[in-house]
């Protein structure tokens, strides 16, 4: 099954004060992190990157990675206008697509394996939204089937994944992902990340 993958990256960072596309873990930044899981991964040939706030500084880092770079210029609404452009893009890159994965570049602990788990799911399940489970949440990582694509393409403003998660929880399979809890928002959330 043809599954792409698209890494929202075109958020501003606003409670962390800089771009966390850009902050180094472990010799790479986050988003090169990211990029590298997903290229490493399953859906190595199908890989979207979404760009919005400071990609200027962003994308210079990542130019030579083997990924489609799209820029969001709605980058302001929210996480709904990245996700509609990602899955117009994959759309136009492979219109035979049958899934997509939502990814973001914050979760550093994101690993090929997960990837692989959340298709091997949705191959071993009649569900068409595979969900990452965390601290009592369900989110991103996500699988979406195809079918879902005009649900996703209909988000508007602050909306995410985790519209579609409550709205069909009958259709919800989940992976555990306990390393899901660690993301990046705050300059506390980095430098625990490096205490650890």
């Amino acid at each position: 099954m043809m599954t792409g993958l698209i890494i929202l990256a075109a958020g501003s960072s606003s409670r962390l004060g800089s771009p966390k596309q850009n902050l180094l873990y472990q010799g790479q930044t986050l988003l090169q992190r990211a990029i590298q899981t997903a290229l490493t991964s399953v859906c190595h040939e199908k890989v979207v990157v979404v760009l919005g706030a400071n990609e200027g500084v962003i994308r210079p880092s990542i130019s030579d990675q083997l990924v489609y770079i799209t820029y969001n210029p709605d980058w302001q609404e929210g996480m709904a206008s990245s996700i509609r452009l990602g899955i117009t893009e994959l759309l136009r890159i492979e219109p035979n697509i049958k899934a997509a994965i939502l990814m973001l570049c914050d979760q550093p602990f994101v690993d090929p394996l997960l990837i692989y788990q959340l298709t091997e799911k949705k191959a071993d399940s009649f569900s068409g939204i595979i969900a990452c489970t965390y601290r009592d949440t369900l989110g991103v990582p996500v699988l979406f089937d195809a079918s879902y694509f005009p649900r996703l393409l209909m988000l508007q403003g602050k909306e995410g994944a985790k519209t579609l998660i409550r709205d069909f929880p009958n259709d919800v399979a989940t992976i555990a992902f306990p390393l899901g809890a660690i993301d990046i928002d705050t300059i506390e959330d980095y430098e625990r990340l490096h205490g650890n």
